[in-house]
């Protein structure tokens, strides 16, 4: 199998972090520079059908995009540990906390950036209004992270799982424009630092943009 990866966006360190988190290192990784534009050439969408990032072509020649996607397929194959759920209702669970952090948090919070950072330009006809817009979103959403970590240890329940990946890159990538969660929020912060220190994160961290 090929992953068609890239350093700096938040998607495709989703599934870096990931298969450090499985062990797996027997996949090919092909590295795209967005930047360069390698994600539109004509090759890549004939493969991958749309100019997105992460990308997985199978042996028999099927690609896989959209992260999360990803992700399930190779839980499927790698199924220790799992981190998509184990019984139907802790599947449920991370299920509802993985999209509440996409969705509320890690969606606004890379339009923010996307529309804000000046190397992305090349990337978006940015707009500081749509950047003003989502930053807020995403700060204000993550009060709704703090309160399920005042009661919960991880995102998804007791164990930490897929929900946790997806919620923190997208905060994490607030970094870019120096954009961080307030202060007063104490449960995510204490989780955010826990999360830092797994070696998945260090895994999964974006390097600079290959020339």
């Amino acid at each position: 199998m090929k992953l068609y990866d890239t350093p700096l966006a938040p998607n495709p360190r989703r599934v870096r972090w990931f298969l450090a988190e499985k062990g797996v290192t027997d996949l090919e990784i092909v590295t795209l520079n967005l930047i360069a534009g390698e994600h539109k050439t004509p090759e890549y969408l004939a493969k991958a059908g749309l100019a997105n990032v992460p990308a997985l072509e199978l042996d028999d020649g099927t690609v896989i995009t959209e992260s999360v996607a990803v992700c399930r397929y190779l839980e499927s194959l790698y199924p220790e540990p799992n981190l998509f759920g184990r019984d139907a209702k802790e599947t449920a669970i991370i299920e509802m906390w993985m999209r509440r952090g996409e969705m509320l948090v890690a969606t606004p919070m890379m339009l923010g950036v996307r529309h804000t950072h000046p190397a992305l330009a090349a990337l978006e006809k940015q707009d500081p209004v749509i950047a003003e817009y989502n930053k807020q979103s995403a700060l204000r959403a993550c009060r709704i992270l703090d309160r399920r970590l005042s009661e919960s240890e991880w995102l998804g329940g007791p164990r930490f799982t897929v929900a946790d990946i997806i919620a923190y890159i997208g905060i994490d990538f607030g970094r870019m424009i120096k954009l961080l969660p307030p202060e007063d929020l104490s449960h995510l912060g204490r989780w955010m630092a826990v999360m830092r220190d797994r070696p998945g994160a260090k895994a999964g961290m974006p390097q600079r943009e290959p020339a």
